[in-house]
């Protein structure tokens, strides 16, 4: 089954939430402790992606791309408004507080190599390890994320269903339209383009920065884009 992985990974988010929610009762000093650890664990994970890039300049013009799009069509504004009409939905009594959670644990999941890479396997292999992989991981950082964020972590568990599932659906068709050369170089960049927006997820936690990361995710299709003209070039 293509969506499996898709689905346990969305299972596990959920799962991982409803236990963070017991645990909602930490003190505020413990939060924001917990908080800045996970920060400074983004920061790591992104640097260490980020070096991975073979063409820098690739990575530097499709974050650029990235944000001059972002920016035009609103993109971050998008997911907070689709935070907010969660929250009238659902009645939360800290307002701001369901968006918060929704689009920073949404970006949290979905930007990394795991979840392209687990949903490529999903679709040209029917293998999900590397999803079931990415599924333990991300249950154990919704329950951090939900203990400090709240029940917005949730909702997050909608757009991983929606991206991976299209990466693995697409994929069961990607060996016959993309040589593996060029797959190989495009996955390169991609991880390096999304580590640099994990190191803005981790600077944002730490309360260092304002980074509209959301808006730059359309850098990562500018940066698969121009791999793929670059090698068929």
């Amino acid at each position: 089954m293509v969506l499996l992985g898709t689905m346990v990974n969305g299972a596990a988010i959920i799962a991982g939430t409803l236990l963070g929610i017991l645990l909602r009762g930490i003190p505020e000093s413990m939060k924001n402790t917990v908080m800045h650890a996970i920060g400074l664990a983004l920061l790591v994970l992104g640097a260490q992606m980020s070096l991975k890039t073979d063409n820098f300049l690739i990575v530097l013009l499709s974050l650029v791309i990235g944000a001059l799009a972002g920016e035009a069509i609103k993109l971050e504004d998008k997911f907070t408004n689709a935070g907010l009409w969660l929250e009238k939905r659902v009645g939360s009594k800290e307002p701001g507080a369901i968006a918060q959670g929704f689009i920073t644990s949404s970006l949290v999941f979905v930007v990394g190599a795991m979840a392209i890479l687990g949903a490529l396997d999903s679709g040209m292999k029917g293998n999900h390890d590397i999803l079931y992989a990415k599924s333990v991981m991300d249950g154990f950082i919704a329950i951090v994320l939900t203990s400090t964020l709240g029940i917005g972590v949730l909702f997050s568990a909608i757009p991983i269903l929606l991206y991976q599932g299209a990466i693995a659906l697409f994929a069961t068709q990607i060996t016959r339209l993309v040589p593996d050369a060029i797959m190989d170089a495009m996955i390169t960049e991609l991880t390096a383009a999304g580590g640099i927006m994990i190191l803005g997820i981790g600077l944002n936690l730490l309360g260092i920065t304002r980074i509209k990361i959301a808006n730059l995710l359309p850098g990562l299709v500018a940066a698969a884009a121009m791999t793929a003209a670059l090698q068929v070039w």
